[in-house]
């Protein structure tokens, strides 16, 4: 008997096939999970780099081995390298800061009973700020966990991405045969995913190295000890959503408040807000027209679902999976809704970019 062309028995043995693959993913996922973020740099670093292997394989004639190897150690110098480093900058630094729980709890209590001598209301008790060095010590031990995650992350990453650059033109071709579009929309979901991920792995450094440059500023001119160190963590900031960089500045600014310089408090808190604010809005808009003008949605609420499941490389695979369900929600009302004015696009600076797929014109007119 046959179905489709295709015959009934093959069929079944073709299901069959796929209910392995589907089990047998399932398993090596849940095993392998530890790793994703390894994987996801991998991918990030090959949407970067991939263009330097064509060049130098295909029109400088390089064997593929050297230059692959060249990019990934290229990868490690420009890319894995700094964050690292940074990473143990962080760690190290908060490490060698001396913490006196007594002074800190004083100084709260102070402020807070001047607070409530105003209200006449008992906001905290210091039973509630005596669990400050707990809260503290857990903090550092997370931090900790995620500097060793980091580091082996980021070697899983290079091992991979040397493999993806070495056999990039049977890796594209493996993924387009699996895809269930057709041509056009394959080119479409090509991209916009390779323009997404440039982006954001663009983009995010360079807005968090701006509003860093603009905090260290501040906390210099305010006095702020180990200014080096929360300007680091100010633009790390900048990729959490809604809040950014106020969970850096505003605990600054309250602890100046706390030390009794009222006026330098005021001083950081205008600062914060008028400043390193200001920057964030600013840059952000121009690197979003510069590289891909992403609806701000989409960055926000991507972020907020990526974090949770991808860790750090989440704040690019995030709006990345929030943008390839626009993206396939696009394609199915451009083609199979009458009338639909829809674009099978997500980032606008793409919109009006014309295939070159003869077939796609040719259909469209079908």
């Amino acid at each position: 008997m046959i179905e489709n062309g295709i015959p009934a028995k093959k069929k079944e043995y073709k299901y069959i096939l796929i209910g392995f693959l589907v089990l047998l993913g399932f398993i090596l996922f849940k095993e392998l999970r530890m790793y994703l973020s390894g994987f996801l740099g991998a991918a990030t670093l090959y949407v970067l780099l991939k263009g330097q292997m064509v060049y130098l394989v295909e029109k400088r004639k390089w064997k593929k081995g050297p230059v692959a190897t060249l990019l990934t150690l290229l990868a490690l110098l420009l890319f894995l390298g700094p964050l690292t480093g940074l990473a143990f900058l962080v760690a190290d630094t908060i490490s060698g800061i001396s913490i006196n729980p007594k002074e800190i709890i004083d100084s709260i209590n102070n402020f807070i009973k001047a607070i409530e001598e105003r209200l006449d209301f008992d906001i905290f008790t210091p039973e509630n700020l005596a669990s400050l060095p707990k809260i503290g010590g857990n903090i550092l031990q997370s931090l900790g966990t995620g500097i060793y995650s980091l580091l082996i992350n980021s070697l899983f990453a290079l091992f991979i991405l040397f493999y993806m650059l070495y056999h990039y033109d049977g890796f594209e071709k493996m993924v387009k045969e699996i895809l269930p579009f057709k041509e056009e929309n394959k080119q479409i979901l090509g991209e916009e995913t390779k323009l997404i991920i440039k982006a954001n792995a663009i983009g995010i450094p360079l807005l968090a190295a701006i509003q860093g440059v603009f905090a260290y500023f501040g906390y210099v001119f305010f006095g702020v000890d180990n200014a080096v160190l929360y300007a680091i963590l100010t633009g790390a900031a900048s990729i959490i959503p809604i809040l950014g960089t106020t969970v850096v500045w505003v605990p600054i600014a309250l602890a100046i408040f706390l030390e009794g310089n009222i006026g330098g408090g005021i001083g950081m808190s205008a600062y914060g807000l008028i400043i390193i604010g200001g920057v964030d809005n600013v840059a952000r808009f121009l690197l979003q027209k510069w590289l891909a003008d992403i609806h701000p949605l989409i960055t926000i609420f991507g972020v907020l679902i990526g974090i949770p499941m991808f860790g750090f490389w989440g704040v690019i695979f995030g709006p990345l999976l929030l943008s390839l369900f626009v993206l396939f929600f696009n394609m199915y009302r451009h083609e199979y809704i009458p009338g639909s004015s829809a674009e099978p696009r997500v980032t606008t600076r793409m919109k009006s970019r014309k295939l070159s797929i003869p077939s796609y014109h040719k259909n469209k007119k079908q």
